[in-house]
């Protein structure tokens, strides 16, 4: 035994010191690789065009990493903020070096209220008279959207366009549920709160049908809106093209005016060269995107002394730090704090971009916004998503300004557990319990949900649904019954969160950042964002390693399984009373 204990002591000693030299190897060939960077720096040339690619994920709020060890290895993340990109378009507005911009992306990974602020700054950007063309070998309907503000929109001879309408697509569960005897026992107050539906049945319920199609069909309406005063094309016969798929073949698209052209790229080139003032033989000077935000682009200098704090508060709400990733208690409310204290900060804006989570960790967030709103304006501005506890985190700030397609609302409550007693029985299995009192095991993986149990936590369920629906009605200055109303779980789009009063106004997060600077009475200030993230190095190693182990499984079980298995283990991770949105939903 002793000789076994030594050789697998030996074996892992190997195996560490190889993973050390491999790091050691990958950090000193890092430092070399950036100091051949910096001997090549980003100067943005003159007559140069601005690409958005937009390969990256697209965040409300990116910032860099702060450790430098991150940044040898390699572990950070693809990513951009919003931000970042809407500061960009706007310096390119006024930089005498870029002549226009060129749409080049493929797949956009951002929600449709990013998309949307993305396209109104670029409509912004032609204001300067600098032009803007796009062009594509394939467009989807995200990227054909954004792409419908240029000037020209090109295609592939032998590319596609998609252009058929917004869809969704709910995965239920409760057949599998019946055959294997794994179920999630579920309680919740709301018609609409169908988070839980896909455990309860296995289609879609009347109440949730009739919600998904409204806000479906609000969403498409604002894209329609849009690319019908870009494209000049009516709002009807935009409809008829979707309909009909008269834009699934370049020839149909130039027909029905959904795009000015066909061409190869190396023709496009000829059309940006031609647009640049350059001669065929010349060569065309870009910059990416990415690349012009890391020039300092990605910022708008301003040396005021008044300041507005924007705190974005994005992902799953749930008890604890939080980071990048998640909305923790903790990292939000040491950011509220510290505008609060910050003496040249005059107003807050939250960002918020989440589709809510734990109720207990929305109402902690809640109450720091209700002491910070007494000393500081606090202006809440809404992402893709501000549902259940993103709506609980907002609806109690002074304002709250939402994007057209902001999905919001879904004011209700539930709350789910695990239960695999039918599983065991089928296989053998009695679990039996000892306590000292009637309730000292209230609730067993293995036995039936008892009555007792479900009265108890359904009496929870709805303490919260009322505090919740209060803090709404005190909030927005209504009353418990009309607030009750449209809630129900029921999800709004920002247009219609503004027609039942649950948001002030519509418009993205520079309309909230004026909207802060004129409660606090000043003109002239720059933005302080927040929170401040540090990742521990497990932290920066296990973002990687998810990834891998994700790519790992879709290699072998395929996207739709991957799907699946994702969705049943994000469920099996809520914990406690939820305050979340009522689906989820695929956007195809």
């Amino acid at each position: 035994m002793t000789f076994l204990r030594e050789l697998l002591a030996a074996i892992l000693g190997v195996l560490i010191s190889f993973m050390i030299m491999f790091f050691v190897f990958v950090a000193i060939g890092s430092v070399l690789s950036s100091r051949l960077m910096e001997d090549e720096k980003i100067v943005v040339k003159n007559n140069t065009v601005l690409v958005l690619k937009f390969e990256d994920l697209i965040k409300d709020y990116a910032p860099a990493s702060d450790d430098p060890l991150a940044q040898i290895l390699g572990l950070e993340e693809n990513k951009l903020g919003l931000d970042q990109i809407l500061n960009a378009i706007d310096n390119a507005k006024y930089d005498d070096n870029i002549l226009g911009i060129s749409i080049e992306s493929l797949v956009l990974r951002a929600g449709m209220a990013q998309i949307q602020e993305i396209r109104e700054k670029l409509y912004e950007f032609k204001e300067s008279g600098k032009f803007i063309t796009a062009f594509a070998d394939v467009y989807e309907q995200k990227n054909l959207y954004l792409s419908s503000v240029a000037d020209s929109v090109y295609v592939n001879p032998v590319g596609m366009i998609d252009f058929r309408g917004l869809a969704g697509e709910v995965l239920f569960f409760k057949d599998f549920q019946d055959k294997y005897g794994v179920r999630m026992e579920v309680v919740r107050h709301g018609k609409y709160k169908s988070a839980v539906e896909p455990f309860l049945d296995n289609k879609m319920s009347e109440a949730n049908r009739e919600q998904t199609e409204a806000f479906l069909q609000s969403i498409w309406s604002e894209m329609v809106d849009d690319m019908s005063e870009s494209r000049a094309i009516e709002q009807k016969q935009l409809n008829f093209i979707a309909d009909e798929l008269l834009a699934r073949s370049p020839k149909l698209a130039i027909e029905n005016k959904m795009v000015n052209g066909e061409m190869y790229r190396d023709e496009y080139v000829k059309v940006l060269k031609k647009l640049s003032g350059i001669d065929e033989d010349g060569k065309i000077n870009s910059v990416s995107i990415k690349n012009y935000i890391s020039t300092g682009k990605g910022r708008i200098i301003n040396n005021a002394s008044d300041r507005i704090a924007v705190i974005y508060a994005q992902g799953d709400i749930m008890y604890g730090k939080g980071d990048e990733n998640y909305i923790g208690p903790d990292l939000i409310i040491k950011a509220l704090k510290k505008a609060r204290k910050d003496k040249r900060i005059k107003a807050i804006v939250l960002r918020v971009n989440s589709p809510g989570g734990s109720a207990l960790a929305s109402d902690i967030i809640w109450r720091e916004i209700e002491v910070t709103k007494k000393d500081k304006p606090v202006v809440v501005s809404m992402g893709n998503l501000a549902a259940s506890g993103g709506y609980y985190i907002s609806c109690n700030a002074d304002k709250i300004i939402a994007d057209p397609m902001t999905i919001t609302g879904s004011i209700g409550v539930f709350g789910m557990i695990p239960n695999i007693s039918k599983f065991t029985d089928r296989i053998g299995i009695n679990a039996e319990q000892v306590g000292t009192n009637r309730r000292s095991l209230d609730y067993s993986l293995f036995e039936p949900m008892s009555d007792d149990f479900y009265n108890v936590t359904k009496e929870g369920i709805e303490r919260v649904y009322k505090t919740f629906v209060s803090k709404v009605a005190e909030g927005r200055n209504m009353t418990f019954e009309e607030v009750d109303r449209i809630a129900q779980g029921r999800v709004w789009t920002g247009e219609q969160a503004l027609e039942n009063g649950l948001v002030d106004e519509l418009g993205g997060l520079e309309d909230a950042i004026k909207s802060a600077a004129k409660m606090a009475d000043i003109q002239d200030y720059r933005i302080r964002s927040y929170p401040d993230y540090k990742k521990e190095f497990k932290d920066m190693i296990s973002g990687p390693m998810l990834s891998i182990k994700n790519d790992l499984i879709l290699s072998e079980i395929g996207e739709e399984n991957l799907k699946i298995y994702q969705q049943i283990k994000q469920f099996g991770e809520w914990k406690g009373i939820q305050t979340r949105l009522p689906f989820l939903i695929e956007i195809k």
